[in-house]
C-alpha cells in the first residue's frame, strides 16, 4: 500500500482528551440519540410493514452506537 494512502490509526485511546474532542463526542452522542428517537417515531407513523421494520432496525443501530460511545467514555479504574 502506498504511504500516502496509509492513515494513522490510534490503537489505544489517549490518557486525556481535549475539550474539542469532548465537544465532538457530545455531538456524536446527541446525533445518535436523536436519530434513534426519530427512527422509532417514524416507525410508528408509517403503514408499510417493511418500512416499519427498516426504521426499527435503523433506530436500534443508532441506539447501539449511542450505547457503545457511552461504554467507551466510562472511566476505567486505575490498577
Amino acid at each position: 500500500m502506498p504511504a500516502e494512502n496509509q492513515q494513522n490509526v490510534m490503537l489505544q485511546p489517549p490518557e486525556m482528551v481535549s475539550e474539542k474532542d469532548l465537544l465532538y463526542l457530545s455531538d456524536m452522542l446527541n446525533w445518535n440519540l436523536n436519530a434513534a428517537k426519530k427512527a422509532q417515531h417514524a416507525a410508528g407513523e408509517v403503514q408499510l410493514t417493511d418500512a416499519q421494520e427498516a426504521l426499527h432496525t435503523i433506530g436500534q443501530m443508532h441506539q447501539r452506537h449511542y450505547d457503545m460511545l457511552l461504554e467507551h467514555l466510562k472511566t476505567k479504574p486505575l490498577n
